[in-house]
């Protein structure tokens, strides 16, 4: 005998339609929060389970979404897709989760493993190393719902979310000038992906702000890592005119700064400033606390997922949607490395 709870079954429990019952239990429009919550509250006590095979067949949806980030050891897209699953949850979606390793092929992987899954939508933040993009245009043209949150392209005309970086760039710059520190140095990333070059820029403009010259003999090239940070360190210390601060792309090249100058017992910071950019977990539990630029990466998921299910619950083809970008403003959190 199969005693399996239907769809019917529950609408006769509340005297509803089928069809009210279904949109309430897969959070479609047209249905009160009060009848949803009446709907989900009996399909628990009655215990209902979706056939989830059936469901996509009929709806042409899987409620999966899949997520695509650079690296699972960075706090920061950690705290993205926190922000994410918050909201995934909320609506009934599950997460798959693909780590690039900064590496295009492993991006073209996970794409793959996506569209054979058939997820409803993709978010994505772009590999270090990618610089070419077709595998993206090929999720929009196959009609699957893409977001890039944090690094974006906007020259592929896909939505996005991300964080003032140019903002946050000239916040930590003018921080560090306002210190009293008179030659700052940038540790810059690579320059063909957005973010790091609006970051350049951003640094560049605050000093132009501040009526200080740039020299670009104070601006390190790396590939965003502790040992980059290092690098830098040894480079710009060996200047005939050195630095007396820096700014960095990132919080884990600005821990790599920070470890250089305390191997070479170089006072931080009374004799040379610090700031990174991300506001990564350990910011606060190293010595000296480090200074950062705090990217709001939970509310970055939220958005990005917004927006994705705009795009998924919209009318009309992806491709045909109107281009949108979200930009989140930068919150610094100064203190003890750039503090003097």
């Amino acid at each position: 005998m199969n005693n399996k709870v239907t769809i019917a079954d529950i609408a006769r429990e509340l005297n509803l339609t089928g069809a009210t019952v279904s949109r309430a239990l897969n959070n479609r429009k047209g249905t009160s929060e009060e009848t949803r919550k009446l709907v989900q509250a009996a399909a628990e006590k009655m215990n209902y389970r979706r056939d989830r095979i059936a469901w996509s067949l009929r709806s042409g949806r899987t409620n999966i979404i899949g997520v695509i980030i650079p690296s699972a050891e960075i706090n920061f897209f950690g705290s993205v897709v926190h922000g994410i699953e918050s909201l995934a949850n909320q609506h009934g979606y599950n997460v798959l989760i693909y780590q690039s390793n900064e590496q295009p092929e492993y991006e073209k992987k996970a794409i793959e493993t996506f569209l054979s899954t058939r997820v409803d939508g993709i978010l994505a933040s772009i590999a270090k190393e990618t610089m070419e993009f077709s595998h993206y245009l090929e999720i929009t043209e196959r009609g699957v719902p893409l977001v890039f949150f944090d690094r974006a392209n906007d020259s592929l005309n896909i939505p996005s979310v991300v964080v003032d970086d140019f903002k946050g760039a000239y916040y930590a710059t003018e921080h560090l000038l306002k210190q009293g520190y008179t030659r700052v140095a940038h540790i810059a990333g690579q320059q063909h992906l957005k973010i790091f070059k609006d970051r350049l820029e951003g640094y560049k403009a605050a000093l132009s702000a501040y009526k200080v010259a740039f020299d670009d003999s104070l601006v390190y090239f790396g590939d965003v890592s502790i040992n980059a940070g290092r690098q830098a360190i040894t480079h710009l210390l060996a200047l005939p005119a050195p630095p007396d601060a820096v700014f960095a792309v990132e919080d884990f090249t600005a821990l790599g700064a920070v470890k250089e100058l305390k191997d070479r017992q170089v006072d931080i910071p009374a004799d040379f400033g610090v700031i990174g950019f991300a506001n990564e977990s350990f910011d606060e539990h190293i010595t000296p606390s480090l200074s950062s630029i705090d990217q709001q990466t939970v509310e970055m998921g939220k958005e990005a997922f917004r927006l994705l299910m705009e795009l998924i619950e919209g009318t009309g083809s992806v491709s045909t949607q109107a281009r949108t970008k979200i930009v989140l403003e930068p919150v610094p959190r100064f203190r003890q490395s750039s503090q003097k």
